[in-house]
C-alpha cells in the first residue's frame, strides 16, 4: 500500500471499516472516508396507481330517548286527595305526603320540603320552591334568599319560630328554575290543607308563582304586588303580594327594599286587626 494512504487504512480499520480498494484504482483518501460513513439509500415503496377508497365511518347511532315519567298509582308515591284531607295535624300531613312521586319533581329530589314555623302561626309566607340548599337540608328558606326573609321577619319584631314558611312545591325544580302550573297544581292540594290547618290571619305571596296558583291573579308581579288580594278559604283570606327575596338580592335598590317593607308592615298590621275582610 502506498505510504500516504496508510495513517487512513489505520485510522478506519480501527472504526471497523475495511475493504478500501476499488476497482477502477485507487481513491483519493476524502472519497473514501465520505463513501464509508454515507448512509444506504432505501427506495421507498412504489405507491398504487389508484389507492382504494378510504372505508365509510360507522352510522352514528341514534340517542337514547329520555325515559317517559309516569304517575305512580300507589298511595304512597301518589297520596289520595282524601288522605290529605284526612290529616288533622301538620304532622300527619307530612307523614301522609312525604314520599309523593306525584310530579317528575320528585324522582330529582334529595329532600321533601314541607314546609316549618309555628303551626297556629297569624302570618304565613309562601314562595315558589326549595332551592339547591332548601333540598340539601330539607327546610324552606335556608340560602340567601332565606337569611333575607329572616332579617324582613325580624323586622316586623318577629322571630322565624313566630311565622309559618312554605312553597307552591314541595321538591327542587331543575337548576332552581319556575315550577310549571302541572307541577304547581300537583302540589297546591297540600299547601291549601296546610293553610286549613294554620288557619293563618294574613298570607304573604313571595313572587308570581304563588299568587298566581292560589289566587288566580296572572298578572306580573311588578304591578300588582303591595295591592291586597283574597283567597277564597275559611272565609277569605287576606293575601298581600310582594316581590321574593331572591328578587330583592338581585335589584337591591332603595326603591325595591322600601316597597317590600311597605308591603310586610301592611300584613303585619292586619293579621295584629285579627285579618279577617280584605282592607281596602
Amino acid at each position: 500500500m502506498a505510504e500516504p494512504l496508510k495513517p487512513w487504512r489505520d485510522t478506519l480499520e480501527d472504526l471497523g471499516v475495511m475493504g478500501l480498494v476499488r476497482e477502477d484504482g485507487p481513491a483519493e483518501p476524502q472519497a473514501l472516508v465520505q463513501k464509508a460513513f454515507m448512509p444506504k439509500f432505501t427506495p421507498p415503496p412504489a405507491r398504487p396507481a389508484n389507492p382504494p377508497a378510504p372505508a365509510p365511518a360507522p352510522a352514528a347511532r341514534p340517542a337514547a330517548a329520555p325515559p317517559v315519567w309516569s304517575a305512580p298509582t300507589d298511595p304512597v308515591g301518589c297520596p289520595p286527595p282524601e288522605l290529605v284531607a284526612g290529616a288533622e295535624s301538620l304532622a300527619d300531613l307530612d307523614q301522609a305526603i312525604q314520599g309523593c312521586l306525584a310530579c317528575p319533581l320528585g324522582a330529582g329530589r334529595i329532600r321533601f320540603v314541607f314546609g316549618e314555623g309555628d303551626p297556629k302561626a297569624d302570618l304565613m309566607f309562601i314562595g315558589e320552591g326549595p332551592g339547591r340548599d332548601e333540598d340539601l337540608k330539607g327546610r324552606p328558606f335556608v340560602g340567601k334568599a332565606g337569611d333575607l326573609l329572616d332579617k324582613m321577619i325580624e323586622a316586623l319584631g318577629l322571630k322565624r319560630e313566630q311565622v309559618y314558611i312554605a312553597n307552591c312545591v314541595k321538591c327542587r325544580p331543575p337548576d332552581n328554575r319556575t315550577p310549571t302550573p302541572q307541577e304547581s297544581q300537583r302540589c297546591l292540594g297540600y299547601l291549601k290543607r296546610q293553610i286549613e290547618l294554620i288557619q293563618p290571619k294574613v298570607i304573604v305571596t313571595l313572587g308570581a308563582t304563588p299568587l298566581r296558583e292560589l289566587v288566580g291573579v296572572s298578572t306580573g308581579i311588578t304591578k300588582v304586588r303591595g295591592q291586597w288580594q283574597r283567597l277564597e278559604m275559611l272565609g277569605g283570606l287576606p293575601v298581600m303580594p310582594t316581590f321574593h327575596p331572591a328578587y330583592v338580592l338581585r335589584q337591591y335598590t332603595r326603591e325595591v327594599r322600601a316597597a317590600v317593607w311597605e308591603d310586610l308592615k301592611a300584613a303585619k298590621s292586619w293579621a295584629d286587626k285579627g285579618g279577617g275582610i280584605t282592607p281596602e
